[in-house]
């Protein structure tokens, strides 16, 4: 009997595709890459036109031991790693560091761990595709680069074990700009005022929302405004003026990419980006479902398509014509408006049976597990669906010659709703009272409620929003989200609280460093620029050396002035004033992962450390002492008074000794501007 060999990435695929394949085929995974850059050496031979140097990942010599045995008994060999670029290269170097040449050797790649979708790949197998694996090549060469050539700088001038990256470092700068924004935001004052308006014959009173005139829109800017028009309207008569009725339609949404899911398990599930990763993971390469076996149960999870097999589409629709009824069924298979090219060989994240519903596989998954599988199908299944359909009543009354509006909106077909809302959609509003009103409906005012409001600075970047952000921009790939994002963290370079992605002080001073030196490695256009001429690669229309050939020269003297000219950030250097407790030298200030701290300069004789509480010569409003700069455990940045806890002054913004003209209280620094610390107050001047 002929012997074959199916060589996978994760121990995890192999009993799932040896039950699949029968006794006539061994299989037997990698544990993923096999063969790297050394970690020791630069790896790219520069004089010799960039040739990369791969070695034998440390580790991985026993399992390359194994694979050559079962090399030599066999007749055929499968490459059956990931069906992506990576996949592809992995293959590669499985077939270089195994010493294939001569051998039948066949590249296989499936979307799904099925029965169906492993033997059909095995029908359709294929040579090692050169232009994804150089495409690859040229990724990882791009980053070794930008790595090996920057990290030392930060490392002689910062501290060691930072690091720079072609796609990390222009993450950390998207949230930096996204910082300064933020700390440059001026509130701008504005009011509402809502009219409680009694309905004839009916009990419930009708709150409506101050518009404008006739003719247009109006904010409310301040007080005096807000005074004069209630005094125009005090003693008028409330009509109502318009009633419009429409109907609105919600279409489904597309099926999951890996962005797409990265976002809404985020939001919905409130799971990190690795953390959904490392499941989904879990779903495409088997689970052990009761009475049927190890089966995958989602398909393969990088990816930018929203496309779906024909299989696929017309089982789903047959699922929701059967449980649901004819008329849910969408006409047509929802697209995905996109100008940039997406990896359409991917399907969409989807199940693998739509039969398989998350209540059928509750008993054989994690808690986890099964939260996000039955995001992924529930998701599946709606996009398949008709739109949600509302009635909608809008209503215009008039007093004097101002307008208050009133809307409402009420479901009057589910569609893809019965079986999926997004996690940010509102609940839509069901205003009874609406319907029954007409321009002859009698109004009586009750109430008049008035409120101050300030504008709100854009929102700290979450995980998500990041996600989404670097796919809009075209920075990084499905694969690259979730470990760009985990390395800026890990690094302390940003901290995460409650969601929110905030820079640290070393994260600040790499930024700022990264762009002073090297702009171009964290300008967001370049980089979407480079994964373009990455796909170009992966075409075939792009040699991948010549990307290399023209990207170095201008890296390597941008490297070579920065070490001539770059200042030294070595702030451990810096003697302070303080006398060390326990053994009477001055401290000096030094750089741990949180930023800088006081340390004994007696290493490793005294081990003492404090936090660096640096003044800023601005004395604290509530008790007179010095206000100094704080970080909060994750490292983020604020002002507290060196009393603490004593006095619990703090801001998030940097206090001025200018005091308030307004109301005497104290201000802070917002960009080129100075701000009433009290937000009722509201006073702004420049700073001067």
């Amino acid at each position: 009997m002929a012997r074959n060999l199916v060589i996978v990435e994760s121990p995890a695929k192999v009993k799932t595709i040896k039950k699949f394949l029968g006794s006539s085929y061994v299989v037997m995974a990698s544990n993923g890459h096999v063969r790297d850059f050394p970690k020791s050496q630069f790896g790219i031979d520069v004089e010799n036109d960039f040739e990369p140097k791969y070695i034998t990942i440390r580790g991985k010599g026993e399992i390359l031991a194994n694979l050559r045995k079962e090399v030599k008994k066999a007749d055929k060999v499968y490459l059956a790693t990931d069906p992506d670029r990576e996949g592809e290269a992995i293959a590669w170097h499985l077939y270089v560091a195994l010493k294939l040449e001569g051998k039948k050797v066949y590249r296989i790649s499936f979307n799904e761990i099925t029965k169906n979708a492993v033997k059909s790949a095995i029908k359709e197998a294929r040579e090692i595709n050169m232009d994804l694996v150089d495409s690859q090549q040229a990724r990882r060469a791009l980053d070794r680069i930008v790595g090996y050539r920057i990290s030392p700088l930060l490392w002689a001038k910062v501290k060691r074990g930072l690091s720079a990256g072609r796609v990390q470092s222009v993450a950390l700068r998207i949230i930096a700009d996204r910082e300064e924004e933020i700390d440059a935001f001026i509130p701008e004052e504005y009011w509402t005022i809502d009219t409680v308006l009694k309905v004839e014959g009916e009990k419930k009173p009708l709150v409506a929302k101050f518009y404008g005139t006739e003719k247009q829109k109006m904010t409310i800017r301040s007080k005096e405004e807000l005074d004069n028009i209630l005094g125009q309207i005090e003693n008028e008569e409330y009509k109502v003026t318009e009633v419009k009725k429409s109907e609105r339609l919600k279409k489904a949404p597309l099926p999951f990419t890996t962005s797409t899911l990265q976002q809404e398990a985020s939001k919905a599930l409130n799971f990190a980006t690795q953390k959904t990763m490392r499941i989904a993971q879990q779903l495409y390469e088997g689970i052990d479902i009761k009475g049927q076996g190890t089966v995958g149960i989602i398909t393969y999870l990088r990816t930018d398509s929203t496309r779906v097999s024909d299989e696929a589409e017309s089982s789903v629709r047959e699922y929701i014509k059967d449980i649901y009824g004819d008329g849910f069924v969408s006409e047509t298979e929802p697209k995905k408006e996109t100008g940039k090219k997406i990896q359409d060989a991917h399907e969409a994240i989807r199940p693998t049976d739509v039969t398989r519903t998350p209540a059928s596989l509750k008993e054989s998954l994690t808690r986890e597990q099964f939260r996000l599988y039955q995001l992924i199908w529930k998701r599946f299944v709606a996009s398949r669906m008709k739109p949600a359909k509302y009635e909608t009543t809008s209503v215009s009354i008039g007093a004097g010659e101002y307008r208050f509006h009133v809307s409402a909106s009420k479901i009057v077909f589910e569609g893809f709703r019965s079986v999926y809302i997004e996690s940010d959609e509102e609940k839509a509003e069901n205003n009874v009272l609406v319907k029954s009103i007409t321009t002859d409906t009698k109004l009586t005012k009750e109430d008049i409620e008035t409120k101050q409001h300030f504008t709100q600075p854009p929102a700290h970047y979450t995980e998500a929003s990041l996600v989404k952000i670097l796919e809009e921009l075209g920075i990084g790939r499905p694969s690259t989200y979730a470990p760009t994002i985990s390395t800026i963290i890990a690094r302390r370079y940003v901290s995460k609280e409650q969601k929110n992605l905030y820079l640290t002080e070393i994260g600040e001073v790499v930024n700022n460093m990264m762009k002073t030196s090297f702009p171009s490695i964290v300008d967001v256009n370049f980089t979407a620029n480079m994964e373009g001429l990455l796909d170009r690669v992966e075409e075939g229309a792009v040699e991948w050396k010549s990307v290399i050939r023209n990207f170095y020269p201008d890296l390597e003297e941008a490297v070579e002035k920065a070490e001539k000219e770059l200042e030294s950030v070595k702030i451990e250097d810096e003697v302070t004033d303080v006398i060390c407790e326990e053994c009477g030298r001055n401290m000096v200030i030094k750089y741990g992962p949180h930023g800088r701290f006081l340390a004994c300069p007696g290493f490793p004789e005294c081990r003492n450390t404090k936090p660096y509480l640096e003044k800023i010569g601005v004395p604290c409003p509530k008790c007179g002492k010095d206000i100094v700069l704080r970080k909060t455990k994750k490292g983020r940045k604020y002002y507290g008074c060196e009393d603490n806890p004593d006095c619990d002054f703090m801001s998030w913004q940097k206090p001025s000794k200018e005091k308030c003209p307004k109301c005497n209280g104290y201000m802070v620094e917002k960009g080129n501007k100075l701000l009433c610390g009290d937000k009722e107050c509201g006073y702004i001047t420049d700073k001067k």
